[in-house]
């Protein structure tokens, strides 16, 4: 498996630059296959009022116009969090093929906790699934983000 731990990085800059907008520190990439980030995207449902400005979601925006197809089928996803069911449909219609995370949601997940549509086999594409990387960190940031909201 290759190190995805420089990736996951730069996923958490993204994430920590929604402390300006308020929204859920969740940040992600989507690289091309020579590791080039040809998608960024941060949540921004609170900046823009858009319910579906998930990062996934703007990141494969951003990387299907940098391509200018919204089939990603040579790309990887990587994101702070485990996608919701939203968000792995967008996965899976983008057609990319591996995903990577950081914490699990274990309230709203799609990729192996509550749900698992990205490797459910009754569908017609499939997501390989790398879990768990740069967890404690991506936890770390959604724990302070809501305990800090719980205070005010």
């Amino acid at each position: 498996m290759p190190n995805f731990n420089g990736w996951m990085s730069e996923a958490l800059d993204e994430a920590r630059a929604c402390r300006v907008s308020g929204d859920v520190p969740v940040g992600a990439l989507v690289l091309a296959t020579d590791g080039t980030v040809i998608g960024r995207g941060r949540n921004e449902r609170e900046l823009t009022g858009d319910p579906t400005a998930h990062a996934e979601v703007l990141a494969i925006r951003e990387a299907a116009q940098h391509l200018g197809s919204w089939q990603l089928t040579d790309t990887t996803l990587v994101v702070t969090l485990e996608p919701c069911a939203m968000c792995a449909g967008a996965i899976l219609a983008a057609r990319i093929p591996v995903v990577v995370f950081g914490a699990w949601d274990e309230k709203a997940g799609a990729a192996g906790s509550v749900y698992d549509l990205l490797r459910d086999r009754r569908l017609p594409h499939t997501v390989e699934v790398h879990a768990g990387i740069r967890e404690a960190d991506s936890a770390t940031l959604l724990t302070e983000f809501f305990a800090q909201r719980r205070k005010t």
